[in-house]
């Protein structure tokens, strides 16, 4: 089960969404470089160097692609999807390194200004570059958007904020041109900020991705909907997916069914669980867990209803399954669910195991803590 098998088109996308910006952004970097050393304006040639960093960002958005593309070898099974979570996070650096660098030059020239000179020319460079900035973020971060790029989304919101940074320097040229007072220095100081924390938190995102965050609410959801639909199957728990890339999850599930399946029909039941998660949600499931259900045991419904009533008096306790009674071996087993608000979640469940023994006596009790992985 092929799980990049639309990562042509994609690609393809990224490419040319990448491509379209370095060409804007070094067009745009020349021509404020220009105006900037003829009118003599440290913020206007910063701008330009802001330029050509985006310009590298594409080029490393497009490396991070191809790269992340090949196909999966004997040292990396899975993949390498996760290189474009890479080529994101350096992207959110040099974003950071530019607003940094933008910092220290206001800070500059507060400390000791000096007076630039600015010509109707300048004025229409700054004009166009804002409009040309504002039209490629949005088309940047929507492609990024669509085709599930962090690293061009994070392309688009550094031209949004470069049409900012942009707009404050033709504000500055403006205020000078017809007040003779010189703002630019204080405006990019305020903007450098706006930068700064952009791209932190950019860059949290992708290392989020990196480290592994929680699979998103709706997939989640989607994939259990998916599986409950599948008659005999009576719940899906413990959705377990590892992010690979984009488009790439993987991972397991546990679902309930009747005690009574024999070997075989648990194995079909699998293969169309599998199937149709991957058909309808893209996640591939590359294994199905089952609990055993209690089919006609009052006495099993009985206990089973008296725990639930002990878990209602934990506030952390987000779920029980699993459940299931062998009256012959006298075992209970079920597994539960304690938020990571629990200030001391072994704890909880240690407090829980007493009480379902205290209630069930002779009985041997097996609770497994699982975590909360997934909605």
């Amino acid at each position: 089960m092929e799980t990049n098998s639309n990562s042509a088109p994609r690609e393809k996308s990224i490419a040319l969404t990448s491509a379209i910006s370095i060409g804007a952004n070094v067009l745009l970097a020349a021509l404020k470089a220009a105006v900037g050393l003829a009118s003599s304006s440290i913020s206007i040639i910063l701008d330009a160097v802001n330029n050509l960093s985006d310009a590298l960002s594409s080029i490393i958005t497009i490396i991070g692609i191809k790269l992340a593309s090949k196909k999966p070898d004997k040292k990396h099974p899975y993949g390498h999807g996760r290189i474009e979570y890479i080529s994101a996070s350096v992207i959110s650096a040099i974003v950071l390194y530019a607003g940094l660098a933008a910092l220290k030059e206001s800070v500059g020239k507060i400390i000791a200004p000096q007076m630039p000179s600015y010509s109707l020319y300048t004025i229409i460079v700054l004009a166009i570059a804002i409009l040309v900035k504002i039209a490629l973020g949005i088309y940047v971060k929507r492609v990024g958007t669509k085709v599930k790029s962090k690293a061009l989304e994070a392309s688009g919101d550094d031209a949004r904020n470069d049409a900012l940074l942009s707009a404050s320097v033709l504000a500055g040229v403006l205020v000078m041109k017809f007040t003779g007072v010189s703002l630019e220095a204080y405006i990019g100081l305020l903007l450098s900020a706006f930068i700064i924390k952009s791209a932190i938190e950019m860059l949290k995102d992708t290392l989020d991705d990196i480290l592994g965050a929680r699979v998103p609410r709706e997939t989640a959801i989607a994939v259990k909907e998916t599986i409950c639909k599948i008659p005999g199957v009576y719940g899906a728990y413990d959705l377990f997916l590892n992010d690979y890339g984009p488009n790439r999850l993987q991972g397991s599930v546990h679902i309930e069914v009747d005690d009574t399946l024999s070997a075989r029909e648990i194995d079909e039941l699998s293969n169309k669980i599998s199937l149709a998660v991957y058909k309808e949600t893209r996640v591939a499931l590359t294994a199905v867990g089952i609990y055993s259900r209690n089919t006609g045991d009052s006495a099993a419904v009985e206990a089973k209803e008296k725990i639930i009533g002990i878990l209602e008096d934990h506030k952390d306790v987000l779920q029980m399954h699993g459940f299931y009674l062998d009256k012959e071996k006298k075992i209970i087993k079920f597994d539960v669910v304690i938020s990571f608000e629990s200030k001391d979640r072994e704890a909880e469940c240690a407090s829980i195991f007493q009480e379902v023994l205290a209630e069930f006596p002779g009985y041997s009790v097996k609770i497994n803590l699982d975590t909360d992985m997934s909605d």
